[in-house]
């Protein structure tokens, strides 16, 4: 359920305090950890695991997502806070904290974390038992299960087993990332000599042995080879044996010196497998003796070990999900298509060239932007595609439609991101096969990512070039746009298509715009244009006019924004917040942010759109307010080291179906949201006597911009509204 951990190395001024000067008490009463606040987002998560509105194998799959949250957490950012503080780097934490400090305060939360987890799973054990779903000890399985589970032992797994010693004539294997291995003290019979042994388990065997009987009983494949050690150590009695996983540094640090990008990420990448252990996870059954080796062989200086009693490798747990009980799942949903496409016929370009159409995912198919890219292949009026990869999935129908266009004799120019975090592999591969259809493709900047999501395509009509553009929130992803939430602008407007444009160029050449008609871009412009818009909030409350603004986003880190927003409280402007994840803004702090409320929602889709409004000196919501849609949260790295865009929305029936609809949606909804305290805490939302799901609202309800004529009907789109809180002086 993560976006983009993002890097937290030692230049990552995410983390950094603007002045030295500022004692630590003091910015720690400003701000909240970034790291803790993340923390505290997957806490969220896990509370979804043991929410019994949702299906059981949903509330599995909640477990399994928090475990590999953690898992990432740790390969990307615990990783960054170690190496600050083995180079002794003394740069505080917006909080006050060093780095050996939020190494500590992590270590403590982590495993409560996992403690959670671990009594999570016990739970969930229980109710998947009643359900015929079962985890069992092989102990419980009869006889028949039994004489099954040893053959397939030797027949699959056996064969791809390889002991290793662990003696002085050996020395400690390579382990991967994320690499779970059995330890074993063995003794001879023959001669009573002990012996150690280390079987890494091969990350091809599944983790878990569904048994062929009617009800749905599993064994992990570690138990199986516990069990039948005697069959991989003839000979030698098992005094003890124990699991183990290891968590490697995992994130590409970019040097600005780098020659070719594409040989470095090629060289950084398989380095990346042999990074440091920051993380050790030792589960039961392993003697002091090997816990010991294990630490002095693997570990690395700031790294942590964590003692689990129970289940190693939560995240595993999503095999059980892939159980044929649609029972226990959530309903199957179709997204709809817009129909305002249908209208025209499915042309793509007529529909947009009519009127600019916002498709809101996943509750609209993400085939929209598909087919956008293909009639733009396929359509021999089409002269040019500009496309920015960020993460494209590993079946890409985006890929294709480029290829199929640059086959088809059209310019088409890809920017492929190469430092997309774990996906830099995946976006080599497609950069290669782009350039080998004749694909133009430009990797952007070595210091920043290209994290704005847009599609441009050039097409010749009757009264000369159009350009048609395409501004997303979410990625250039069929996969993860089923699971996000997500907004899809398209737009003919010549304004948008001459700035993105020019931002094209700015990737591509490093052609600086010097104005730019309708977007912002950063690292250039975005900064000081936010700060402005809030400044006019400002200045409308001081003018006796209401000053509000909602925002809704992923994070908010950056400390001159959340200062600006202490300005606009303490001028009395309403400001209700919607993030989902990291939040170091304090809200409801007398005399410093009264005016601030912060909410979270944590659901069956993941809240991944960044929407802003600014109400211009009208009560919200209204046509006056001025909004806007980005890919950029408010982050230092989105501010000041990506590329990204915000877009203006003016088309009044976009700008209603974002504002009335989405915005309201999420500030109303109390089924699944969490309000943030001023000690950092967070409170689930209770229900009302008419409780409101935002997730459930979209499934079930048209969105206002795609429904075309259908918009016309009576009561064809329920309108929501706010009743808004007032808290003025």
């Amino acid at each position: 359920m993560m976006d983009n951990i993002g890097s937290s190395k030692a230049n990552d001024d995410d983390l950094a305090t603007d002045s030295a000067d500022v004692a630590p008490e003091e910015t720690a009463a400003r701000y909240f950890n970034r790291e803790l606040s993340w923390l505290g987002f997957n806490e969220r998560v896990i509370e979804e695991a043991q929410n019994t509105s949702h299906p059981l194998l949903e509330r599995v799959r909640f477990l399994s997502i928090s475990g590999n949250n953690l898992d990432e957490f740790f390969m990307v950012r615990f990783a960054g806070l170690v190496g600050q503080y083995r180079q002794n780097i003394e740069e505080r934490s917006a909080d006050g904290l060093t780095a050996s400090q939020q190494l500590a305060a992590i270590a403590e939360r982590a495993d409560r974390i996992l403690h959670n987890q671990q009594a999570v799973w016990e739970q969930l054990q229980g109710t998947l038992r009643s359900e015929d779903i079962t985890v069992a000890p092989i102990a419980d399985l009869d006889e028949t299960d039994k004489k099954w589970l040893e053959q397939h032992f030797l027949d699959q797994i056996f064969p791809v087993l390889t002991p290793q010693a662990l003696d002085p004539a050996h020395p400690f294997p390579f382990i991967s990332n994320k690499g779970l291995s059995l330890v074993f003290d063995l003794v001879r019979r023959s001669d009573k000599q002990g012996i150690r042994e280390l079987v890494m388990i091969p990350s091809g065997l599944p983790r878990f042995i569904r048994m062929p009987s009617e009800n749905a009983v599993y064994v992990s494949v570690e138990s199986v080879i516990q069990h039948y050690s005697k069959l991989l150590f003839p000979g030698y009695e098992v005094a003890n044996s124990g699991l183990f996983r290891i968590i490697r540094d995992s994130d590409i640090e970019v040097e600005e010196e780098a020659e070719d990008l594409v040989r470095y990420f090629r060289s950084a990448i398989k380095r990346r497998r042999r990074g440091d252990v920051i993380r050790l996870e030792l589960g039961p059954g392993l003697s002091d003796s090997v816990i010991t080796l294990l630490r002095e062989s693997l570990v690395s200086d700031g790294g942590i070990e964590s003692r689990i009693q129970g289940f190693v490798g939560l995240s595993d747990l999503d095999l059980l999900v892939e159980e044929d009980r649609p029972d226990l799942k959530f309903s199957p949903y179709s997204p709809r298509f817009p129909e305002r496409i249908r209208e025209h016929g499915g042309d793509c370009f007529a529909a947009i060239r009519d009127k600019d159409i916002l498709v809101h995912h996943p509750y609209e198919s993400f085939e929209v932007v598909i087919e956008f890219l293909r009639q733009a292949a396929a359509d021999p009026d089409v002269v040019a595609i500009k496309q920015t990869l960020y993460r494209a999935g590993k079946q890409s129908a985006v890929i294709r439609a480029l290829i199929d266009a640059a086959e088809a004799g059209k310019s088409v120019t890809a920017v492929v991101e190469l430092k997309a975090r774990f996906d830099e592999e995946q976006n080599l591969k497609w950069a290669s096969q782009l350039e080998r259809a004749g694909v133009q493709v430009v990797y952007g900047f070595i210091e920043w990512k290209t994290h704005a999501k847009i599609s441009m395509v050039v097409r010749k009509e009757q009264d000369g070039y159009r350009t048609y553009c395409h501004f997303g929130t979410g990625n250039y992803h069929p996969v993860t746009a089923k699971i996000y939430t997500d907004l899809s602008f398209f737009t003919a407007d010549p304004k948008a298509a001459r700035d993105a444009a020019q931002l094209f160029n700015y990737i591509t050449g490093y052609v600086e715009p010097e104005k730019l008609e309708l977007i912002s871009m950063s690292p250039r412009y975005l900064r000081d244009d936010l700060m402005t818009l809030i400044d006019r909030e400002i200045a409308n409350e001081r003018e006796g006019k209401p000053g509000m603004i909602w925002a809704k986003m992923n994070s908010l880190v950056d400390p001159a924004l959340i200062e600006k927003l202490y300005a606009a409280s303490n001028a009395g402007v309403e400001i209700d917040l919607v993030i989902r994840g990291i939040c170091c803004l304090r809200p409801g702090v007398p005399g410093m942010s009264d005016h601030i409320r912060v909410k979270s929602v944590v659901g069956r889709f993941l809240e991944h759109s960044r929407i802003w409004a600014f109400g211009n000196g009208k009560e919200l919501p209204n046509d006056r307010a001025k909004l806007y849609i980005s890919s950029a949260d408010w982050m230092p790295r989105n501010l000041d080291r990506r590329v990204e865009y915000m877009i203006p929305i003016t088309n009044e029936t976009v700008h209603d179906q974002i504002l009335d609809q989405v915005m309201v949606a999420n500030l109303i909804d109390d089924e699944q949201s969490w309000e943030l305290n001023p000690d950092g805490s967070y409170e689930r939302v209770s229900p009302s006597s008419k409780p409101f799901n935002l997730h459930r609202y979209f499934m079930t309800n048209p969105s206002l911009s795609g429904r075309g004529k259908a918009l016309k009907k009576s009561n064809a789109v329920p309108r929501l509204s706010l009743r808004r809180r007032k808290n003025r002086s």
